[in-house]
């Protein structure tokens, strides 16, 4: 349980280059991207765009962990509505990052995207089926090409389809294929009746990437929450996936939240040793 990664929207402005140097100096391997942060139009990138990339990546020694926030740019994209133009124009945006993160190594690709998948005059049922099949038409593609789509179960202040990790759960086995599976995050887990180390016991079979957080949004320790259940059932699961800090806004120091957060991992190490 030692795959440590950052989500690069972190660094705002920061340049790749200046971000993954600060990620190499404070012992991290792993690099999670927003795509919106790096291209205009995620979905038309250049093989000299990727190339640059791996470079930079294989100059600090870090690895690519996958994609979030997959459906910030461009505008008007949406995977669940009645819309089929809208619908179809959406999934190929998501298999054309498919491609993306394939060409980076292979990955995880984080689909959240609350406001590209909730209800648009449709019934959740219908939105939720909406979902499940554009999931289901990806899920070949994305096993060649070396990666995982994983749903991620979000609170119902932010959207109405999938609140729950067992709604996601749900999803993942109806759709039926090993591509398609789920994330655990601590940040978005409102709607759960249980606690962290029970979800992760419940959901093992479909966890296969970690986002870190506090539950207000920011870093371990600035909340208060008690991680150390969490990470001990995650190491009682043996979870080999990355733990990726993710947090909601843009520091004023990322030199700090790394040091803190490093510091941080390092005590559940030890203590769940």
């Amino acid at each position: 349980m030692k795959r440590y990664a950052i989500c690069n929207e972190l660094f705002g402005e920061m340049s790749l280059h200046e971000s993954c140097s600060l990620l190499q100096r404070h012992g991290y391997k792993g690099i999670e991207i927003a795509p919106f942060t790096l291209f205009d139009d995620p979905a038309r990138f250049s093989s000299a765009q990727v190339a640059e990339i791996r470079s930079v990546l294989e100059d600090h020694g870090l690895e690519f962990a996958g994609l979030h926030w997959l459906f910030v740019k461009p505008e008007g994209l949406h995977i669940t509505t009645a819309d089929e133009a809208v619908r179809r124009r959406s999934w190929d945006h998501l298999k054309a990052l498919v491609d993306l993160a394939g060409q980076l190594g292979g990955g995880v690709l984080v689909l959240g995207s609350p406001k590209q998948r909730g209800t648009t005059g449709i019934s959740r049922q219908q939105a939720t089926a909406n979902l499940e099949e554009g999931l289901r038409s990806l899920a070949d593609y994305t096993a060649q090409r070396g990666c995982n789509i994983l749903l991620e179960s979000l609170p119902s202040e932010q959207t109405d389809v999938i609140n729950t990790m067992a709604e996601a759960e749900e999803s993942i086995w109806r759709i039926g294929h090993p591509a398609i599976r789920g994330i655990f995050d601590f940040h978005n887990c409102a709607d759960e009746t249980d606690g962290w180390a029970e979800l992760i016991e419940a959901h093992f079979p479909v966890i296969r990437h970690v986002h870190l957080n506090e539950v207000n949004g920011s870093w371990p320790g600035t909340g208060g929450s008690d991680f150390l259940p969490a990470f001990r059932k995650l190491g009682e699961k043996e979870y080999r996936g990355w733990t990726s800090l993710e947090i909601f806004h843009v520091p004023e120091d990322p030199a700090r939240v790394l040091k803190e957060t490093r510091e941080f991992l390092l005590r559940m190490e030890e203590a769940v040793e």
